[in-house]
C-alpha cells in the first residue's frame, strides 16, 4: 500500500471560535425560549419587533449573547471573505485575527454611540432608540446566515467565492427588509429630518459598507 501525502488545514482555531459562538446561541434559546422562537422567525414575520421593540432597552442579556454570537461569525466571515477576494493561499492563521474583530468591535460601539448622540442632539432619543432596536434586531439575525456560511467555508467548501458571495447576498437582503420596514414606520419622522437622514445613511451606513469592500479587495 503506498502512502498518500495529506494537506491538512489546521483550523482548529476556527472550529474553537464557532463552537463558542455555538454556545452562545444555545444560551440564548434556553434562557429566552419565547423570545428565540419569534426572534428566529423574524424574517418571515414581524411579530418579534412588535413584542419586543418597546419593552426593553437595547441592553438585554438576549440582544448581549446574539451579539457576541454575531461578533465572533462576522468577524470569521470577513477573515474567509478576505482571503477569498484576495485569492489568497495560507493557512488559515489565528494571529491575524485579533485584527480583524478589534476594529470591528471597534467599529459597531462607536456607530451606535453616534447614533445614540445624534438621536440626543435631534431631541428624538425614544424613536431613534426604537430605530437602532429593529436595525440590531436584523443585523443580529445575519449572524445565522455568517455561522452556516463560515462552516461550509471551514469544512465543506473552502475558499468557495459561490458561498462568500451567496452569503454577501442573503445578508444584504435581509437588512434591506429591516430598512424597508423602518421607511415605512416612520416615513413622517424621516421628511422631517430628511437632511438628517441623509447625512445619517451616508456617513453611518453607506460609508462603512464601502470601507468593508475596500479592505477586503486591498
Amino acid at each position: 500500500m503506498e502512502a498518500v501525502l495529506r494537506n491538512i488545514t489546521p483550523n482548529d482555531w476556527i472550529t474553537v471560535l464557532v463552537t463558542l459562538s455555538l454556545v452562545f446561541l444555545v444560551v440564548a434559546k434556553s434562557a429566552f425560549y419565547s423570545r428565540f422562537l419569534n426572534f428566529i422567525i423574524l424574517p418571515f414575520n414581524n411579530k418579534y419587533i412588535f413584542m419586543y421593540n418597546k419593552k426593553e432597552k437595547l441592553v438585554n442579556w438576549f440582544n448581549l449573547f446574539w451579539g457576541l454570537f454575531l461578533i465572533i461569525n462576522f468577524s470569521i466571515f470577513v477573515y474567509f471573505a478576505k482571503d477569498v477576494f484576495i485569492e489568497s493561499t495560507n493557512t488559515p492563521d489565528a494571529k491575524a485575527f485579533p485584527w480583524i474583530i478589534g476594529p470591528l468591535v471597534l467599529f459597531l460601539f462607536v456607530k451606535l454611540g453616534l447614533q445614540l448622540g445624534n438621536a440626543y442632539i435631534f431631541g428624538i432619543q425614544k424613536t431613534i432608540t426604537e430605530v437602532v432596536f429593529k436595525k440590531l434586531s436584523y443585523f443580529n439575525y445575519s449572524g445565522m446566515i455568517m455561522f452556516f456560511a463560515n462552516i461550509i467555508l471551514s469544512y465543506i467548501l473552502i475558499d468557495s467565492q459561490i458561498v462568500v458571495y451567496t452569503a454577501i447576498l442573503l445578508i444584504l437582503l435581509l437588512n434591506i427588509i429591516g430598512w424597508i420596514t423602518i421607511l415605512r414606520n416612520y416615513q413622517n419622522l424621516i421628511t422631517s429630518y430628511f437632511f438628517y437622514f441623509i447625512l445619517y445613511l451616508c456617513a453611518l451606513e453607506i460609508a462603512p459598507l464601502i470601507l468593508i469592500g475596500s479592505y477586503l479587495k486591498n
